[in-house]
């Protein structure tokens, strides 16, 4: 049944009212933009096949069209059965929005310039699911986040809190006529904004962006963007495939995802490709549902992925991937052809150089080219399943523990993967940091499932159903698995941003190519899947011109030999050294 969104606004539209747009937007939300002087809803007798609706506006216009709505429906019931929701946001005016909460809950409610509650904030366990993959969880936001947040103070009052510390409200739901009315008291986030910080931090925009995201992926499920499944996988850089590399033990590692429940990828460096532990990879080779490899690099040499110089770029990653495929014909361990970029520096003509050697994506900590600053990137880039800014190659985004289970439950409420990263030093105490992050990931109140990373960067899109049997995928990745899990037959109508479609060698299925077509900055085809079935759509780019490698300079190739074996003897020797002494120390 449609879901149908209205956005109200005055009669001129305000800084909020884009805002709230331009979410609505980027969700794919379906809707239609009404003056409140003109705004009509039909009764719910006139309104058949259509669904209740979804009312999205400020405060102070709800205040204006409150009286007509509910006079138009003839009383509570009638209101009832023609709106599904409303969610309310503020336009910096205190006074107005302390004065229609307060008429709407039937007791003061009053709002406060700034939150000085300096402690977690709660977000609640809804029992209807808003707020997603986030509910439960408890989070600190910055001070920057409290100084610009306005907030609903009360004591005895009818609201329920979903954002709150304490007796201090940001975000809080009521009803009206029995219909939930949902209230945020800071200004929506802006996500055109330029993106400042090396990557997104919910904790910096807790109350600005929590609200809004939760409802409007809790209210439009059917017509807004999701994702096919809440994928995950621990990445660790670096390690050799020996026995044991620094505090990590491969056989100690895996009985541990075995006992609670992750899959980890090694970052595996290609300079290393004949250096291996014949027992290490038959355990890789015997648990593959546990254990993957992705491309760390090539050298792993200070920055060499951020070059500018094409031909050096082309150059050092059809290097990684012939070094990669020499080394699953050595050991017969296949390996996924996804890069992380050393130190996370890349330049922006990487990721175009990628693509054309044959990489199927990249996931990196860092979301920022270097030189810093030369090409902006803004909030809704870095919300996307991957960043699309370069050279439409997907990078997928991952995070250290230290920045919390909040962040990943938020690109979790957004339809990314939970995809983090750790190196050695975090198993330092026996894995207890890490297992201890695990089970609070796996403790999200959406099931997480465990994947190889090539597996989780195939599965990770979005798609929505827009008409019984056909669905519409947004595909990021150069491969793409599609399930249809339904009891019939489906139409899937894939899209995916390639500016440049003179570079696409071949589009196809496991059994055929598949035609395509170019439109604006995306390319689109058609696949047909029975139920029950499922497919791997591909997407091969012509290879760029051969360049040769710099390894064949014997200074250079010594140099790299001897920061491979420095950075190992650190690793090895140094690190779990230090870490005794200091252990013996404390005693």
């Amino acid at each position: 049944m449609l879901e149908e969104t209205y956005l109200l606004i005055d009669d001129h539209s305000s800084i909020d009212d884009g805002r709230a747009g331009k979410l609505l937007e980027f969700f794919g939300v379906p809707y239609e933009t009404r003056k409140t002087t003109e705004f009509r809803l039909q009764s719910n007798a006139a309104r058949m096949g259509v669904g209740k609706c979804r009312l999205v506006c400020s405060t102070e216009n709800f205040a204006h069209v409150l009286e007509k709505l509910q006079s138009a429906f003839g009383g509570s019931e009638g209101f009832a059965q023609s709106v599904h929701s409303i969610f309310l946001y503020p336009t910096g005016n205190i006074a107005a929005l302390s004065e229609l909460v307060s008429r709407l809950c039937g007791t003061e409610i009053s709002v406060r310039k700034g939150a000085t509650t300096d402690t977690e904030w709660c977000i609640a366990d809804d029992p209807e699911g808003l707020c997603g993959s986030m509910r439960g969880l408890r989070i600190r936001p910055t001070p920057t986040a409290l100084e610009r947040c306005d907030v609903f103070h009360a004591h005895g009052h009818s609201a329920t809190p979903i954002i709150s510390a304490g007796n201090t409200i940001a975000f809080l739901k009521f009803t009206c006529e029995t219909v939930p009315v949902f209230v945020s008291s800071e200004r929506l986030i802006d996500i055109d904004t330029e993106l400042a910080t090396p990557n997104f931090d919910v904790r910096d925009h807790l109350f600005s962006a929590v609200p809004a995201v939760s409802y409007l992926k809790w209210a439009c499920p059917g017509s807004s963007w999701t994702a096919p499944e809440a994928s995950a996988c621990l990445v660790i850089d670096d390690p050799l495939l020996k026995a044991r590399y620094g505090f990590v033990r491969f056989r100690e590692l895996l009985a541990l995802m075995k006992q609670h429940r992750f899959s980890t990828s090694i970052a595996f460096i290609p300079w290393n490709w004949r250096r291996n532990d014949q027992e290490v990879v038959k355990l890789f080779r015997d648990n593959p549902e546990s254990y993957s490899l992705c491309i760390h690099g090539c050298d792993h040499t200070a920055a060499e992925f951020g070059t500018s110089d094409r031909q050096r770029l082309r150059a050092v990653a059809s290097e990684a991937a012939r070094r990669m495929s020499l080394h699953e014909r050595r050991t017969g361990l296949a390996h996924d052809r996804v890069m992380v970029f050393p130190q996370g520096v890349f330049s922006a003509e990487a990721n175009p150089e990628l693509k054309r050697a044959g990489f199927n994506a990249v996931v990196n900590t860092e979301v920022h080219s270097v030189p810093f600053g030369k090409r902006d990137l803004t909030i809704s880039d870095v919300w996307n399943v991957a960043v699309m800014a370069y050279g439409d190659f997907p990078i997928y985004t991952r995070r250290y523990p230290a920045q919390g289970v909040g962040n990943l439950a938020f690109d979790l409420l957004l339809g990314k993967p939970c995809l983090m990263v750790i190196h050695h030093d975090f198993c330092s105490d026996g894995c207890v940091r890490l297992v201890q992050f695990i089970d609070q990931l796996n403790a999200l109140k959406v099931p997480l499932t465990w994947r190889p990373l090539g597996d989780v960067v195939k599965r990770s899109y979005r798609q929505k159903e827009v008409s019984p049997g056909c669905v519409e995928i947004e595909m990021y990745g150069s491969e793409l698995l599609i399930e249809n899990g339904s009891d019939r037959a489906k139409s899937y109508f894939v899209s995916r941003r390639e500016r440049e479609p003179h570079t696409i060698e071949s589009l196809h299925t496991e059994s055929r190519r598949v035609s395509w077509d170019s439109a604006g900055d995306y390319v689109r085809c058609e696949v047909n899947l029975g139920p029950g079935v499922s497919t791997l759509l591909t997407l091969r780019f012509k290879a760029a011109e051969h360049a040769m490698h710099s390894n064949q300079n014997l200074g250079y190739a010594a140099k790299t030999m001897l920061r491979r074996y420095l950075s190992e003897a650190r690793d090895n020797y140094l690190e779990p050294a230090k870490a005794r002494m200091l252990a013996f120390s404390r005693l």
